[in-house]
């Protein structure tokens, strides 16, 4: 299966830094704050033009770009802006340290980051987040997680995953999902050591193939066996691999349903997927997400919890409806 990733930003043209931060520091200038100026210019650049822009400012100005807009902008509008002046590989690593800061641990953030990655993403987020915080990152998670659920993300921290253009190999993967049965459904108990090795260890090519052989040798499906066998972090962690190795686009699409489902939104998701996928596949997620909930997901951030300058930023960059 070829992933068709179609994103909602893109190289803005024709493009002029100097022109770009000139009208951003008018937006910025004097009474007020022209706000829609800066979502019509930054959620319609790539994220290599809004560093030439925050460069053009600085020494057009001798200030700081991101400065000015946190002394002028607020609350979830400010989030958005600020993350999408950051490097995306800066900005999902901020992210991870939140999640583990302070009291508690966001697991699902951390799911959502590190269980979506190819090997190769993995070890430029590593190598990123160790020279920002001076800490390994498999370091800093094993202190925050535990038990068969911190094993598995240490295994996919430490770069283990084979290369997404490994050859597939059907023989191997035949033998992968016997192995699965084995520790999972064929006998009383689970051996997660099996499921964290395989899911951990082959690249997204090998998974998709173990899990149709899966399908095939047992009659059901590979979420099936987890759903019985798995609980808690690890059973969410694993669901992750599963449903980014089948489609990314849905797995992304399920979590902003839930993070605008019910009272209240999850801002932090919300902002999260919706900047980090928009120069990846934020278009394919936009079909999934009409496909599976009927609706578009302008309409449901529109009718969602988000107000104001917040909502039609990510309405923007959504590239409309």
């Amino acid at each position: 299966m070829d992933y068709k990733a179609e994103p909602c930003v893109t190289a803005h043209s024709p493009f002029d830094a100097a022109s770009d931060s000139q009208e951003l520091r008018s937006a910025m200038r004097g009474l007020g704050t022209d706000e829609q100026q800066i979502i019509d210019i930054l959620t319609t650049r790539n994220n290599a033009q809004r560093q030439l822009i925050s460069a053009t400012y600085a020494a057009e100005f001798e200030r700081d770009l991101v400065d000015d807009l946190k002394s002028e902008l607020g609350g979830k509008f400010e989030n958005v802006i600020v993350a999408l002046m950051m490097p995306p590989v800066e900005y999902l690593c901020q992210q991870l340290h939140s999640a583990m800061a302070g009291i508690g641990t966001e697991e699902a953030t951390l799911v959502e980051i590190l269980c979506t990655k190819t090997n190769e993403e993995m070890q430029e987020i590593v190598t990123t987040y160790e020279e920002k915080w001076g800490r390994p990152l498999a370091e800093q998670m094993c202190s925050e997680t535990s038990g068969f659920f911190r094993r598995l993300l240490t295994l996919i921290v430490t770069g283990v995953r084979d290369p997404v253009n490994t050859p597939v190999n059907a023989e191997l993967a035949k033998d992968q999902a016997s192995q699965l049965y084995a520790a999972g459904e064929a006998k009383l108990g689970t051996d997660e050591e099996v499921f964290n090795r395989i899911m951990s260890h082959a690249s997204f090519p090998q998974l998709r193939l173990v899990f149709e052989e899966y399908k095939e040798l047992t009659g059901q499906t590979i979420e099936q066996a987890i759903k019985h066998e798995m609980a808690d972090e690890l059973h969410e962690a694993m669901m992750a691999i599963v449903e980014c190795v089948q489609s990314p686009a849905a797995f992304f699409a399920n979590r902003l349903y839930k993070a605008m489902d019910g009272a209240g939104t999850d801002d932090d998701t919300l902002i999260r997927i919706i900047v980090s996928r928009s120069e990846i596949d934020l278009g394919t997620i936009k079909k999934e997400f009409e496909r599976i909930y009927n609706r578009t997901l302008y309409s449901a951030i529109e009718d969602s919890e988000t107000s104001g300058d917040y909502k039609r930023a990510l309405t923007a960059l959504l590239g409309g409806a």
